[in-house]
């Protein structure tokens, strides 16, 4: 049985990270585990400068009123992040997936998912948060700290789901990447989707081997499979082939925990992530 991680919060993504769960749980036996986390920034107020000329007694007072306000937050939060989780619950069971458990937790979202990650396959995020700029297309920055984080299969979930039918594996042409086309062919959620193999690099007679070696391995474990060598910048090739030609999900390899960690942010993995408007899927 797989066992998911599905980290929730009160963005739009929420819903898709739901069904996206669902349809994993569609594809092959799991068992869910719903994660919120309150961050500080949920049950605090904003630190207030009282070193002015202000009364002892009125800045005790103050600081009474203050840690009264934080506690009504923490109440507050609680509640909210009880019935988010309650709700994306209820709509998992009603797709069909028979357990589901809900966590809630108080904390750093990071250190917190590296906990429970421990009994986890993988791991499903929304590609944005509550906090994100939405009208600039950031990504969320907790998105951006769990990937960087994990050692788990991450699935980063688009803004609208739709039923994955055909899968889009960019691909490097190195020997970890072909370890994670070793992971993709012997993954469940995946087996027999129709898939196509693109190299981003110089159509040489080197390249279309390696890509070909590629294909070998998710034929033999019975994917229906393309493969193509395109000139180009990956970020661009990639996101134009995926809105031509309708694929509904792009994988990924992250080749490494420590090279992940150093190019995530303002690389060509970002910017495919950012401006895909499918879901991702990055195998270690």
């Amino acid at each position: 049985m797989t066992k998911v991680l599905a980290l929730i919060d009160g963005s739009q993504y929420a819903q898709s990270v739901c069904d996206h769960v669902a349809w994993i749980g569609s594809r092959t036996d799991v068992s869910v585990d719903l994660l919120h986390v309150i961050g500080r920034r949920d049950v605090s107020t904003e630190p207030v400068n009282l070193s002015g000329n202000i009364g002892l007694g009125a800045r005790t007072a103050l600081l009474e009123e203050l840690a009264e306000l934080d506690a009504q937050k923490a109440k507050i939060a609680h509640k909210r992040g009880r019935l988010l989780l309650d709700g994306a619950k209820e709509q998992i069971l009603a797709a069909g997936v028979a357990q589901v458990d809900t966590k809630l937790r108080n904390g750093d979202l990071v250190e917190t998912v590296v906990d429970f990650e421990k009994e986890a396959d993988l791991i499903v995020i929304g590609k944005r948060g509550e906090g994100a700029d939405f009208a600039k297309g950031h990504l969320g920055s907790n998105l951006e700290r769990v990937v960087r984080s994990t050692r788990k299969v991450i699935v980063i979930a688009s803004r609208a789901f739709k039923p994955i039918q055909k899968v889009l594996i960019a691909y490097d042409g190195g020997s970890t990447a072909l370890k994670a086309i070793d992971q993709v062919a012997r993954n469940p959620i995946l087996q027999g989707l129709p898939c196509k193999l693109v190299m981003a690099a110089t159509d040489t007679a080197e390249n279309r081997r390696k890509i070909e070696d590629a294909s070998i391995i998710l034929k033999a474990a019975g994917f229906p499979v393309e493969t193509e060598v395109v000139q180009g910048e990956p970020n661009k090739v990639i996101s134009e082939m995926i809105e031509r030609d309708k694929f509904d999900l792009l994988v990924m390899g992250a080749y490494s925990h420590s090279r992940l960690r150093s190019l995530f942010l303002g690389s060509t993995t970002t910017e495919m992530i950012r401006s895909c408007k499918v879901p991702v899927a990055i195998f270690r």
